[in-house]
């Protein structure tokens, strides 16, 4: 690694430690949905409740008979979802993700009666009205044309649920829940009521507060927000890192608004659009019993509804960006992987090759190592390239420590004439620093996929119970700062020893002296920090990947004849005297450029 290797790396450091700091299978075979409906019991609490509601009589003019009666509870089990709906409101009381657990082993709950809250606030002559307070009837069945008993060959199952006001008046909700995925389609359908209903819009409201689910409370923090969709396609959301109420007015068309957390999403899209909306999050850092408090508004235009034209989808699934992909345009930036061209590596590398490797490894870390040394075959020419340019500095160093040494009152006159050696010599002095540098996006991606990859969520491997998080072999009394934490990563330390070794083997073949030869052994010790708690299979990957690396050397050294680098310079050298050598033009123009610079000095001096 010579000097300008050494300074690359370390301002690209700096600005990782800067961004991280400030910014930031065989298709399962399909089983019909089953349908479950109950009555809830004439509990204490139950007839309170009704008593309550009878005092909202009043106020609530025609449909005031409608906000009392018995909850039913309709639950939809699908291949990969348990979806509860309720009778009081027609809403979706609780969904279950069968597939996920959280943390702590308990079932994976999106929506739940504790955490979550449904209204539909509209103006129904004059008075206003949650259309999700009041009471319906429900109706269960198997797609249409298909009978309860014709269930094994069902695609889909329907719930309605409905109420009929007087003079022909009604409403009813449908639902329709295929029998695998993560979506369900969702209608509000009316009769008579372009009179009856006030105002241009109803005002859908979805209040969440999102329970712990993972093991890292802050981490979750860190990753939770509420991101939104324009008419326009224009994607944008609420800062993922703040912890302070924040909220963001949608005063245009909104296709889709979506609750997202680390590893899921729960959103809504509209079939038109919402004409408008706002979304809001905030924290309790005293609660650690939930992660944030979404609120969600969206305006459902009247002509909508009264239309028969008010129709939506509801997701509630991981955050797999195939299966992201797949629901609607710019859904699958729920995922974050990343800005161009990192985005690119995760979206057309990365995945693909994980996926693939999915399909014959059942071990997250095996697929890890391989991944490691599928990538390091594909970057050898860049890695032979950097060791060569390494090479040929590490043979030039006598000669440029005599220009140093001569030099040694005058910099400019110094820096002139290593660029008059080095063009003699035929050498880039960045031949070692720019296959490093296109190397980049590739650890960046892995910054960005590793902590996000929901595939990594509770994998087992070693000592790392879940490989989507930290790895802790020590639990501290107390937290250390500048990142570190309360515990000590196993695999962030193996990391860290590998890199410093790395850098000293690189240290002995490489140009490089004085202080940037110490503050080579200094970042691996910031890192160490910075990624402790950090996605274990991270630091699992780059620990693998400096084990591949010292191979790798091993293995290019043996195909790299100094003496024939030597002789080959040297004959450079021979034609530069005659005047008879080709002259880089990329070496031309920098010395160039660097004389232009010394005369405009002087001028000016």
């Amino acid at each position: 690694m010579d000097r300008n290797s050494a300074i690359g790396l370390t301002l690209i450091a700096v600005l990782l430690l800067v961004y991280f700091n400030f910014f930031a299978p065989e298709p399962p075979k399909e089983t019909p949905a089953t349908i479950t409906t109950t009555e809830q019991p004439d509990s204490a609490s139950q007839t309170k409740t009704k008593a309550i509601d009878s005092l909202q009589v009043k106020p609530q003019g025609p449909l005031a008979s409608l906000l009392t009666g018995e909850e039913k509870l309709t639950k939809v089990e699908t291949n990969d979802l348990v979806i509860t709906f309720s009778s009081r409101g027609g809403i979706i009381k609780e969904v279950e993700l069968k597939k996920f657990k959280t943390y702590y082993k308990k079932p994976l709950l999106l929506v739940s009666p504790s955490s979550n809250s449904f209204k539909l606030n509209a103006t129904f002559e004059g008075k206003d009205i949650d259309l999700y307070a009041i009471f319906y009837t429900v109706d269960s069945r198997r797609s249409e044309g298909r009978s309860a008993e014709t269930k094994m060959a069902a695609d889909s199952t329907i719930v309605t649920f409905a109420v009929s006001l007087a003079n022909g008046k009604s409403i009813r909700q449908i639902y329709s829940i295929p029998s695998n995925g993560y979506q369900l389609n969702y209608r509000i359908e009316s009769s008579g009521l372009r009179e009856s209903l006030n105002g241009e819009y109803v005002t859908l409201q979805w209040a969440d507060k999102i329970p712990i689910q993972e093991k890292d409370i802050n981490d979750s923090r860190s990753k939770t927000t509420v991101n939104y969709y324009t008419g326009k396609g224009d994607f944008d959301g609420i800062s993922e890192s703040s912890t302070d109420l924040e909220s963001d007015a949608l005063a245009t068309p909104i296709k889709w608004v979506g609750i997202k957390q680390k590893f899921f999403t729960s959103a809504i899209i509209a079939g038109n659009s919402f004409t408008g909306g706002e979304v809001s999050t905030s924290v309790n850092p005293a609660d650690t019993a939930v992660v944030k408090s979404a609120i969600v508004k969206l305006f459902i235009p009247k002509n909508d509804l009264v239309a028969n034209k008010a129709k939506f989808k509801f997701f509630f699934g991981p955050n797999d960006y195939k299966v992201l992909s797949e629901v609607t345009d710019g859904f699958s930036r729920n995922l974050y992987l990343g800005w161009p061209p990192v985005i690119w590596v995760n979206k057309f590398v990365i995945i693909p090759i994980f996926h693939f490797l999915e399909k014959f490894v059942s071990n997250y870390g095996i697929i890890i190592m391989i991944l490691v040394i599928i990538i390091k075959l594909i970057l050898t020419p860049l890695s032979y390239s950097s060791y060569l340019g390494m090479a040929k500095m590490r043979l030039l160093k006598p000669e440029l420590d005599i220009i140093k040494e001569k030099n040694a009152d005058n910099p400019t006159q110094a820096q002139q004439e290593q660029m008059k050696l080095y063009q003699e010599a035929g050498v880039n002095p960045f031949s070692g620093c720019i296959p490093l540098l296109l190397q980049m996006p590739i650890l960046f991606a892995m910054f960005y996929f590793f902590p996000v990859s929901v595939e990594l969520r509770q994998q087992r491997f070693l000592w790392a119970d879940d490989l989507s998080t930290y790895d802790s072999i020590i639990s501290l009394p107390f937290s250390i700062p500048f990142g570190y934490g309360d515990h000590v990563s196993l695999f962030v330390l193996l990391m860290t020893a590998s890199t410093l070794v790395y850098t000293w083997q690189n240290n002995q073949i490489s140009s490089v002296t004085g202080p940037m030869k110490s503050m080579s052994y200094i970042m691996p010790v910031i890192f160490m920090f910075v990624l402790n708690s950090f996605s274990a299979g991270l630091s699992f990957y780059y620990f693998v990947t400096n084990l591949v690396t010292f191979a790798q050397q091993a293995i290019i050294k043996r195909f790299v004849d100094e003496d024939k680098i030597k002789a080959v310079m040297d004959e450079h050298k021979k034609k530069a005297a005659t005047g008879t050598g080709t002259k880089s033009k990329f070496m031309t123009k920098l010395g160039d450029a660097m004389k232009a610079n010394e005369e405009a000095r002087k001028k000016k001096k």
